[in-house]
């Protein structure tokens, strides 16, 4: 059975301690980070070796594009969503099209090496975030309605399941909840009228979401992953949302109001969170997993439909990806349109974030 936790591993193979954790009964998933991360070939047969220990296991990973991007070594770059807003405004035919390339050749290429769901796409509107900025496909509701749903056509299309980030929305805040607290002071009103519209103008194609640790303090004095206004009430009752809902890493430290990790965990599930994250920290991934064996296990059925569409290894990246029919003109399209200069490729592959990626 699928647990409610989902944690990381230390390194590019499994050790005795991994094998030992995702081997617990409610460790129901891994996410790799850079640090998991070699090339597609290592990263493969450590995803095949994660199964091979727990079958009823999702792994993921943040493959946004731009500086959110752990698979990079053989992988075709991606350009941050931010760029496909700046075509938008440009040429809107375009970009819509190159939406859906961008999330049909993201998906292929992360379901290729194992990798069951890539947590995209960033909902969030582009405003005064220290965290979100160009993860985010532009500031304007619509704009992030008509290029998300492309993205996550082309996703699907790949056979990828979608989970849209960070709901209600982290845009306006201008703390990064990563490592510090971030609260909003706006009302339940005026978040529901701005930020949480592109979330409710695309739920039709979601099939999870990450609510963010921001404290909406008109609403609640809990973060949303915490709050069962947000989860129960607002997601669940009103917007008559059945899909997964992944808490975010509870490491970080805008989740720290709930007390320990034992405390988060707890907290995150009962307020509605399907499976909680816990990452970056093995001591507190051991705790949480000794806390959660008193929980109750997630929605089966749920869970199941994050599942992704891994194609048999062929034993490289391109041979495994020719079997996506629609990758090779995705690739080409995507590469032409924002990397027709071999600098912006380099430029890509080493852009990082020291907070992000990891």
């Amino acid at each position: 059975m699928y647990g409610v936790l989902m944690i990381d591993i230390d390194s590019t193979a499994l050790t005795a301690e991994d094998v030992s954790l995702i081997k617990q009964a409610q460790v129901g998933g891994v996410i790799l980070f850079g640090r998991n991360v070699t090339d597609a070939a290592q990263v493969r047969a450590l995803c095949d070796d994660i199964r091979y220990h727990n079958q009823d296991i999702l792994i993921g990973v943040d493959q946004e594009g731009g500086r959110v991007a752990r698979l990079r070594e053989g992988f075709t770059p991606l350009p941050a969503m931010g760029r496909l807003g700046e075509l938008f405004n440009q040429d809107p035919s375009q970009a819509l099209s190159c939406a859906y390339d961008c999330g049909y050749l993201m998906a292929a290429e992360v379901l290729a090496v194992g990798i069951d769901l890539s947590f995209a796409p960033v909902l969030d509107r582009d405003g005064i975030s220290q965290v979100i900025g160009d993860r985010s496909f532009h500031h304007d509701t619509q704009a992030i309605t008509a290029l998300a749903t492309q993205f996550m056509r082309g996703m699907k299309a790949a056979g990828m399941a979608t989970t849209g980030k960070h709901f209600p929305g982290h845009g306006a805040i201008a703390p990064d909840s990563h490592v510090s607290e971030a609260i909003d002071t706006r009302s339940l009103d005026e978040i529901i009228s701005s930020d949480m519209q592109p979330f409710a103008q695309t739920l039709h194609s979601l099939d999870a979401l990450m609510p963010a640790h921001v404290i909406f303090s008109q609403v609640d004095d809990k973060p949303a992953g915490f709050s069962k206004i947000w989860l129960q009430d607002i997601i669940r009752d009103e917007l008559k949302f059945d899909g997964v809902l992944f808490s975010d890493d509870l490491s970080m430290a805008g989740a720290k109001a709930a007390g320990d990790v034992s405390a988060r965990v707890k907290a995150a599930i009962d307020a509605g969170c399907d499976i909680a994250l816990v990452c970056n920290d093995r001591v507190a991934a051991h705790e949480a997993a000794k806390a959660a064996q008193d929980l109750p296990y997630p929605n089966q059925q749920r869970i199941k439909t994050m599942r992704g569409n891994i194609p048999t290894w062929q034993g490289d990246l391109e041979s495994t990806c020719q079997q996506f029919e629609y990758w090779q003109q995705a690739k080409q399209n995507v590469t032409q349109t924002f990397f027709d200069a071999q600098a912006d490729v380099q430029t890509a592959k080493e852009s990082t974030d020291p907070t992000l990626y990891k």
